[in-house]
């Protein structure tokens, strides 16, 4: 009996220790082992995407991105268009979709056959660059990002300074989540003031639905270790127009683990001269700056907390996506848009390679968009199109991101988004610059702004009754 209880014992304690093994990896799953994060200096480049060309050769090798400004360019000017001097390689339409189907998404199609509308693709230019030290801490992240314990889609930690899981993890149902907090984390600089404006088109016409003076900036580029990176960024819009929401602000704080760092709203509502938080400025609660066309989360293709999904990776491909689109925000705002959809003349396209993302609602969870598909280019990992269906599986909107090249900082940065109701035939774009004032003063990503600005307290010494 006793050398039984002893077998027993051992056995347990056996089984005992390959459960705390089998746990530390599975807990380690995230970070990815030193031969892995070699990659990113040799056949990936720094941010993960591959640096080798496409087998036919249309998507080139990355070769370190654009990081000299233009001869001549000061940071007072707009940054011109980069390629004018390009030529289109095809125009795609609804008399020659079919061709091209595998390389464009369900939503651009559907505008196709719906509007008419077109695209203009243009040879491929793989500009994403950062900093030396955004690409040091990526790869740092690499070997220690953690998702949280309930899992990505919950948040994630021991990442700052650069996408968190350039190396995305083997599980698909793991990786989709990485990959859009990839998303939420991406390289724009460590700040930017600019002024924006929220341009909504209805039955054909165009009206400016908000302009505002736009603060952000990104602490967890901020941060010299994860312990200061729990927020992503912090985002102050002050609105200026129309009259009737003139003086109008709105704080918002993303936070990379929503269950520790909740993510944060405050508003300043003009006339009643108080501060109230605004739980509700998050998820699927309608923005009424965009005509409640666009839902917050919607902002930036998807911004906001995970949890209300579950994602996955669909896997890669060779898709159409709008990029290097200087020459749209050269454009004014009547320029740019056209009855049904931004003017095809003005959007450059380009063949990329994307990650593929689903993401459908996780089991009790509610959001009045029930599935959603991402298109995440490789380079920036910026989430550059999207389609999105209601409860009965329709498509309802699609939304196309577009990016403006800034060699100086150096990066391609997200700098406007336009989401189309395709029920509703109509559409928004938020964001900037533009060709006419007041948006048309350059984005400034120079000067960081004071901690301060984004503080509820700051908020209330400004209200007024």
């Amino acid at each position: 009996m006793k050398h039984k209880m002893k077998r027993n014992l051992k056995k347990f304690r056996s089984t005992l220790v390959g459960c705390i093994f089998a746990f530390g990896a599975h807990a380690a799953l995230a970070a990815v082992t030193a031969d892995q994060a070699a990659l990113l200096k040799t056949t990936l480049t720094p941010m993960g995407a591959e640096r080798a060309g496409s087998a036919d050769g249309l998507i080139p090798a990355w070769t370190g991105g654009l990081t000299t400004p233009p001869a001549g360019w000061t940071p007072d000017q707009p940054m011109p268009d980069l390629f004018a001097s390009d030529k289109p390689i095809v125009t795609i339409n609804a008399s020659n979709m079919d061709q091209y189907k595998d390389r464009l998404t369900p939503g651009v199609m559907q505008m196709m056959k719906q509007y008419g509308y077109s695209i203009t693709v243009y040879p491929t230019h793989r500009t994403a660059a950062a900093p030396q030290w955004v690409y040091d801490n990526i790869y740092r992240n690499a070997l220690n990002a953690q998702p949280d314990p309930a899992g990505a889609r919950m948040g994630f930690s021991g990442a700052y300074g650069g996408v968190p899981f350039p190396i995305p993890d083997a599980d698909p149902s793991q990786a989709g989540a990485e990959i859009m907090w990839n998303h939420e984390a991406r390289w724009q600089g460590v700040s930017v003031v600019e002024n924006i404006g929220v341009i909504v088109v209805s039955n054909g016409t165009m009206t400016l639905s908000a302009g505002s003076h736009y603060t952000h900036d990104e602490p967890y580029y901020e941060a010299k270790d994860p312990s200061g990176a729990g927020l992503i960024e912090r985002d102050l819009y002050e609105f200026t127009s129309p009259p009737s929401i003139n003086g109008e602000k709105i704080i918002q704080w993303l936070s990379s683990d929503p269950l520790k760092t909740p993510t944060q709203a405050w508003q300043l509502l003009t006339g009643q001269g108080r501060v109230r938080k605004a739980p509700e400025l998050f998820y699927d609660t309608p923005a009424t700056q965009t005509d409640d066309i666009d839902n917050y989360d919607e902002f930036y293709v998807f911004n906001g907390a995970l949890d209300k999904y579950d994602w996955k990776l669909i896997g890669k491909k060779e898709m159409y996506i709008p990029y290097n689109n200087n020459k749209l925000f050269l454009a004014t705002t009547t320029q740019a848009h056209g009855p049904h959809f931004l003017n095809p003349n003005l959007v450059r396209w380009e063949l990329h390679r994307v990650w593929v993302v689903e993401a459908t609602l996780h089991p009790g969870e509610r959001n009045v968009i029930a599935k959603r598909v991402f298109y995440v280019d490789e380079d920036t990992w910026d989430a550059t199109l999207a389609d999105e269906y209601d409860s009965h599986g329709q498509l309802w909107k699609t939304e196309q991101l577009f990016t403006l090249d800034r060699p100086d900082l150096p990066g391609t940065v997200f700098s406007n988004d336009v989401v189309y109701d395709l029920l509703k035939n109509e559409y928004v774009t938020s964001g900037g610059p533009w060709g006419d004032a007041p948006y048309n003063t350059p984005p400034d990503y120079t000067n960081l702004p004071s901690p301060n600005k984004f503080n509820a307290e700051s908020l209330a010494a400004q209200a007024q009754f």
